[in-house]
């Protein structure tokens, strides 16, 4: 057996169905992952998942080596050794960090009571919580570039979502300023720079941010999500940075005791039970 078949299979093993938010059930052979789980897990085929273990495919792209390592839980050593013995570059310190390491994952698994997402430094939306997809659409419906916030926030506007004068000023110009931050943090990223290079030439109001030369991080807002299912909520947004990973992890939060509170609490039933009710 192969290495990379050997990591995966122990790797499978060790996670747990209640880490990754599945029954365990009755029944089962082995306290880890069955392949049928890990395969939906990381969106490929069973068929796929058993000839990986079996070492008969070879050559795993770097996207699907991702998928792989944020469904095992894999801290960054251990995903770089997969990377490795799958003939594979890991992912190089000049680029923007997008793996979710265990940690960062079971914080958005025990903080479900909260819409919550996970952004790269770049603004890449790369996990979120069903509460997040309720209050704000869900991310999966997008691809590409839709992906990127700042894109769709200076190329599609932010229809849905409502901002004071102040705020909606403050939001855009961080933005620009954050993502210049990401740029030197990260200029080896192709990227982060093929984003910054199609917003430069697609969005004058980006342009004309970027050109003020601001470098900054953007930290927090307060906006209305006017497009819920149980009406407008006025949120406050909090942006934590997990440490030693800059992944962003934002936070929406409502006034405690307001009407947008209550409204929280409802979306939590009725629009999460929406969400899982619908197909795939």
């Amino acid at each position: 057996m192969s290495e990379f078949a050997s990591v995966l299979r122990a790797w499978r093993d060790r996670v747990t169905p209640a880490e990754v938010g599945l029954p365990s059930g009755a029944g089962r052979r082995t306290s880890g992952l069955r392949r049928e789980e890990l395969a939906a897990l990381a969106g490929v085929s069973v068929d796929y998942v058993v000839r990986l273990e079996q070492g008969r495919a070879s050559n795993p792209s770097p996207q699907m080596l991702r998928a792989l390592s944020v469904a095992l839980r894999l801290t960054d050593e251990e995903r770089d050794h997969l990377y490795r013995v799958a003939g594979a570059a890991p992912p190089s310190a000049g680029t923007v960090p997008r793996h979710i390491g265990p940690g960062v994952q079971r914080i958005v698994d025990r903080l479900g009571d909260v819409p919550l997402a996970v952004f790269s430094a770049s603004h890449d939306i790369l996990l979120w919580n069903p509460l997040w997809a309720a209050i704000g659409g869900d991310p999966a419906a997008h691809t590409g570039l839709d992906r990127n916030l700042v894109w769709r926030h200076f190329t599609a506007g932010h229809a849905g979502v409502e901002f004071d004068a102040q705020h909606e000023e403050d939001f855009a110009s961080d933005l620009a300023a954050d993502l210049r931050t990401a740029v030197g943090r990260y200029p080896r990223d192709a990227a982060l720079a093929h984003l910054v290079q199609r917003l430069r030439t697609s969005a004058p109001e980006f342009e004309r941010r970027w050109a003020e030369a601001k470098v900054a991080e953007h930290r927090s807002s307060r906006k209305t999500l006017t497009d819920t299912p149980v009406g407008p909520i006025t949120v406050d947004c909090d942006v934590l940075t997990a440490p030693g990973s800059d992944l962003r992890i934002v936070v929406y939060t409502a006034v405690p005791g307001s009407e947008d509170e209550q409204r929280l609490d409802l979306l939590r039933v009725t629009g999460t039970q929406r969400l899982s009710a619908t197909p795939a």
